[in-house]
């Protein structure tokens, strides 16, 4: 049933069993975790946070909510402070956001720039990944979306969306430069619009290209021009082109926002729009890094990236429009809010303002930005969506307990040979137990593996088969070269670390023998994984969420 093969099930084995943890190392027999909610919660078993947002949002004439890596997260953050809200809150947020709008006389606009498989049971745990999550997602209103690498490394997924959602999505779903093999016609055909060009309701007249960088990783299922080449087509510069009037240009994709990130192609596709409109506003958002930034391209161009996994919602306003310079006819200044008042960058001579923030994925954020309180906030949309989600996590069984972890190991928060730093402390003495072939098992082995491979960090207690999905959602495989002389094996992983992706070696070492790791303690079989052991309520300590650093400084 396990999808992650081989280092996941390791890590499992390595896990004490449910039973043999002991009440203070897991929480007892239990085959179920329940949060202790601090504050009202829609879905079960994730916590909400203990503080809310620093502020009121700043609305422009149009305004902006932006999400990107969402990678199957739907469910929320079931094991961690300050991203508990699931996709049945956003959902509710979202049509909340749009009436506020509408009540004000502004536009609002929302943007998805892909990455929607690889990262969370409810996207993973099926046969084709996405089966269940897609159409939860589908439960956004969204104006314009995109596709991420993540979507084109499966043929499978790259046929889902190229067969289903850029179907039912039509002319949203922009995907400027990827391709997809039609099996009908035999040849490759855009997966959605090459471009959009819309009016809103207010009036502003728009052209968007969703743009994917040059990505070389995907299966043979689909095709991805580079950016160079894309800007040299017809349709692109035929759009250019157009008599058709553009107020506003939107430049977005599955592609980072920083122009000195050496994946980022957004450039290119600036350069050339820049071309043809130098002055028209270019509002550029982006993804792929999994950071919250906020980078400034010229006076009338700025660009949004809004973090991962459902962690961030990305805000966005600006104002400067009137009848001179485009079509829009709502109100110039939003009454009764706080309006956006400053330029790309000092001493800009054009006439547009900008706001930006990061909002945490939680109630208390959807709540306070709704203007509503706990007990008017929620739409029956969103409480149907969440119940969805609850549904498809139990028919998954995403919440079946394999084993407990003694503590916390993160990717990034201690030093990566640090104890407490998942590769040393997880991953090496998973692999070392599990990649063995059991005829040479008298053998010396040197394991390489890529760190890419293990996607977020292991929380302390219960770890479920969501858990599974979580830390490392890809099926490993592993290919082996016997009777390799160690003088040239031992110089394997420096030419790998030559190369263009950062990949660390993944050496045997001594797997921890104790009472909470000791595999030999015994795990649990299918069936007994399967019995019920009760629920433990736990409640999560109060931790601070993080700050950013960008173009516009640390006050996102």
């Amino acid at each position: 049933m396990l999808k992650s093969l081989g280092v996941l099930g390791g890590l499992a084995a390595l896990l004490p069993s449910v039973v043999g943890c002991g009440d203070d190392g897991c929480y007892g027999p239990i085959n179920r975790v329940e949060h202790v909610r601090q504050v009202k919660r829609m879905q079960p078993g994730a916590p909400n946070a203990v503080y809310g947002p620093k502020g009121p949002l700043e609305w422009g004439q149009v305004n902006f909510l932006h999400t990107t890596d969402t990678h199957g997260w739907l469910e929320g953050h079931l094991k961690e402070q300050n991203y508990g809200a699931d996709w049945g809150d956003f959902v509710t947020f979202t049509r909340r956001m749009r009436q506020t709008a509408g009540n004000m006389g502004v536009d609002m606009l929302l943007i998805d720039t892909g990455d929607l498989h690889d990262g969370n049971g409810v996207s993973d745990a099926t046969k084709v990944d996405g089966t269940e999550s897609m159409p939860i997602f589908d439960e956004v209103d969204y104006d314009l979306l995109t596709i991420g690498n993540h979507e084109l490394y499966v043929s499978e997924v790259a046929y889902q969306m190229f067969n289903e959602y850029a179907r039912k999505w039509g002319e949203r779903y922009v995907t400027s430069n990827v391709k997809v093999l039609n099996k009908a016609t035999g040849r490759y055909e855009y997966v959605g619009a090459t471009h959009r060009y819309f009016t809103t309701a207010k009036g502003l007249r728009v052209m968007a290209f969703g743009v994917l960088f040059d990505f070389t990783g995907n299966s043979n299922a689909s095709q991805v021009l580079k950016a160079k080449d894309m800007v040299k087509e017809g349709w692109f510069t035929q759009a250019l082109a157009s008599s058709s009037p553009v107020d506003l240009f939107i430049l977005f994709g599955h592609n980072p926002v920083r122009q000195s990130d050496p994946s980022s192609t957004f450039k290119t596709v600036f350069d050339a729009i820049r071309s043809a409109h130098p002055k028209t506003p270019v509002q550029i958002f982006g993804g792929h890094t999994h950071i919250r930034d906020f980078a400034v391209y010229d006076d009338a161009a700025v660009a949004l990236e809004s973090g991962r996994y459902c962690e961030t919602l990305g805000w966005a306003s600006m104002s400067g429009f009137d009848g001179a310079n485009s079509g829009f006819r709502g109100v110039r200044n939003p009454h009764g809010v706080a309006n956006p008042g400053r330029p790309a960058r000092a001493g800009s001579a054009a006439p547009w303002v900008y706001s930006r923030r990061y909002l945490d994925w939680n109630r208390k954020t959807f709540v306070y930005h709704s203007s509503q309180d706990e007990e008017t906030y929620d739409y029956h949309s969103g409480q149907r969506v969440t119940g969805d989600i609850t549904a498809v996590r139990d028919q998954l069984k995403l919440g079946d307990v394999y084993g407990c972890a003694p503590q916390d190991w993160c990717m990034s928060c201690a030093p990566f040979t640090d104890e407490k730093n998942i590769f040393p402390g997880v991953i090496v003495p998973a692999v070392a137990a599990v990649v063995v072939n059991e005829t040479r098992a008298d053998k010396a082995r040197i394991i390489v593996g890529n760190s890419g491979a293990v996607r977020f960090d292991l929380h302390k207690g219960p770890f479920t088969y969501d858990d599974n999905f979580i830390v490392s959602p890809f099926r490993d495989v592993f290919l082996y070269l016997p009777d390799v002389p160690f003088d040239k094996a031992s110089k394997v992983i420096t030419q790998l670390n030559k190369g263009a992706a950062s990949k660390r070696e993944l050496a045997s070492m001594a797997v921890p023998r104790d009472s909470c790791t000791d595999p030999t303690l015994g795990y649990l079989s299918r069936r007994e994984q399967r019995e019920e052991r009760g629920v433990v309520r736990r409640q999560e300590a109060v931790v601070p969420g993080y700050v950013t650093s960008d173009d516009w400084g640390t006050d996102g």
